[in-house]
């Protein structure tokens, strides 16, 4: 039995199939947008389908922008020499927040996952290998998540540059600020003692 409209119900529908929105939050931006005036309610569908159109993908680096070159493959201050190879364009704001990354980025769009039926053919690694090749490029960091899938991108990936006799590096991982050794995994402290360095 439907409780709402039938207009109403498919709002809801469409905001439940958003990650991370179970249904009572879909009900509850439902009911929100539903409570915007006309003119703010034509704003909020102008700005999805405005970013739907005009949003697309670096032709170099495969970050969103909204066309031609994103902002850091344009910039002549981004040290062009490293490249930071990232899954998702989120990882990039990740990392430009900590302020201490001055190179350029590389997003596959994804990592490798057999179980999802994703495959290298499904990740934008072409484009990667072509940069390299082009020559100039002294460094590539590895900056996928340290689960399953990440590593095994990684691993493949570093496999692919080994010709190309650039140095491949990995993010390191261990103890996280504020955190306490008592709670941290067998894997992460290992990480931890793998990567130390001088102090």
């Amino acid at each position: 039995m439907e409780y709402f409209p039938a207009p109403l119900e498919k709002l809801v529908e469409q905001f439940a199939r958003l990650p991370g929105i179970g249904s009572k939050s879909a009900q509850r931006l439902a009911f929100h947008v539903l409570g915007l005036p006309e003119e703010e309610a034509a704003e909020f569908a102008a700005a999805i389908l405005d970013a739907k159109h005009s949003v697309t993908c670096c032709p170099v680096c495969q970050n969103f922008t909204a066309g031609g070159l994103c902002p850091i493959c344009a910039s002549p201050k981004r040290d062009a020499a490293t490249i930071c190879v990232v899954a998702d364009p989120r990882d990039v704001v990740a990392i430009e927040r900590s302020r201490e990354y001055s190179g350029h980025y590389h997003v596959l769009h994804g990592v490798i996952s057999p179980m999802n039926h994703v495959g290298p053919d499904d990740l934008a690694i072409k484009p990667l290998l072509d940069r390299v090749a082009k020559g100039g490029v002294q460094e590539v960091i590895m900056a996928t998540n340290p689960d399953t899938e990440g590593e095994a991108t990684a691993m493949y990936l570093a496999r692919l540059l080994r010709p190309f006799e650039v140095r491949v590096t990995r993010l390191a991982y261990g103890i996280p600020v504020g955190g306490h050794l008592e709670f941290a995994d067998d894997a992460t402290l290992m990480r931890a003692l793998e990567g130390r360095r001088d102090i």
